[in-house]
């Protein structure tokens, strides 16, 4: 059954509506802390009025896209394609295929299953990375959400060499890779090797409200496809002006880097205790694994702060950065209040 806040059974971080029906007596504001979104937005640039009363000339869309490929190290030969989102491209992509076997390093991000099963796919989730060169599509979330799994590029462009002899195709979904660049493909990638990358710029930049997302490949033919798909002006003005500011100022990235790193490892500590341990993550989300995970999402949530939890693994949460001095107190202070289990006593 598909809980508040889902849909088609997905639950997403985010959703304070459903946070709202959870918990009505929960005290205002919420502290949002069940997305992997950087709490410390990228500053918004002042945007020309024209932005807002013409359509998007392509010379904006394709400096954008150049600036993107650049700041994501990407190689000179790829193309990029400008989207309304990554979301956008992951219910593309599987029109684009002709129904076949997909495959999916789980667990993980559940739309890309939604979507692929959707199209007529048939799609199965496996834990194993060689498991994915039988398929027609393989697709790798690196980082993984949510417990940041990476894979080596080495490995993924070996799985690629495979899949080429039959028009396979990889696709690695690096929406969290912003934060660690190291595991990127996007400066290996060749016309041989069948990979197409999604890149999300809201998640690291703070600004998931701007929706704007990119296809990266070496594979002109493939880049055409989706430009095609996603139709004219799919992108709009004032996004297209805010992408090329953000991602054009290389030295916020950079220390943005460092300030999120320092924050990942502050909640570490913060999280840590005798029933909770912190199992995975990235810079702008931590897991947490305790027997009581559904008791302490209760308890934070009577308190009016959210976090991440999963059907699949119920022994999980997962929780987002706090933004400032205040949201690090409301959560310190609320996991000081958790209960712990008392200890049984001995005969």
């Amino acid at each position: 059954m598909a809980q508040p806040g889902s849909r088609d059974g997905i639950v997403h971080g985010g959703d304070l509506g459903a946070a709202r029906r959870l918990f009505p007596a929960a005290p205002q504001p919420w502290l949002d802390l069940s997305t992997g979104i950087n709490p410390h937005a990228f500053p918004l640039p002042a945007l020309a009025p024209g932005c807002w009363t013409r359509l998007p000339e392509e010379g904006e869309r394709r400096r954008v896209e150049m600036q993107a490929a650049a700041a994501y190290g990407a190689v000179p030969q790829a193309r990029c394609v400008a989207a309304p989102g990554t979301q956008a491209l992951i219910q593309l992509l599987p029109r684009l295929r002709p129904r076949g076997r997909v495959a999916v390093l789980g667990p993980t991000y559940g739309e890309h299953v939604t979507a692929w099963q959707a199209a007529g796919h048939d799609v199965r989730v496996t834990a194993s990375v060689d498991d994915l060169a039988a398929s027609d599509v393989a697709v790798i979330v690196n980082p993984n959400n949510p417990d940041g799994r990476t894979l080596p590029a080495a490995e993924i462009l070996a799985l690629a060499g495979r899949m080429r002899h039959w028009d396979g195709l990889v696709i690695v979904d690096e929406a969290f890779a912003d934060v660690m660049p190291q595991v990127s493909c996007a400066g290996l990638l060749d016309a041989v090797a069948p990979i197409l990358l999604l890149r999300s710029f809201g998640k690291a930049y703070g600004l998931a409200g701007v929706r704007l997302g990119f296809a990266i490949t070496a594979d002109e033919a493939l880049a055409g496809q989706i430009r095609q798909e996603l139709g004219p002006w799919a992108v709009p003005g004032p996004t297209l002006a805010v992408g090329l500011a953000a991602l054009g100022d290389r030295v916020w990235i950079e220390a943005m880097r460092h300030r999120l790193a320092s924050d990942a490892a502050r909640l570490d500590t913060l999280l840590a205790g005798p029933e909770l341990a912190v199992v995975g993550g990235t810079p702008l989300f931590r897991l947490v694994e305790t027997s009581r995970a559904e008791a302490l999402f209760e308890h934070l949530g009577a308190r009016g702060i959210y976090v991440r939890r999963f059907d699949h693994a119920p022994n999980r949460l997962r929780f987002g950065l706090p933004g400032d001095e205040a949201a690090w107190t409301r959560l310190a202070t609320a996991l000081a209040q958790f209960p712990q289990r008392r200890a049984s006593k001995r005969a």
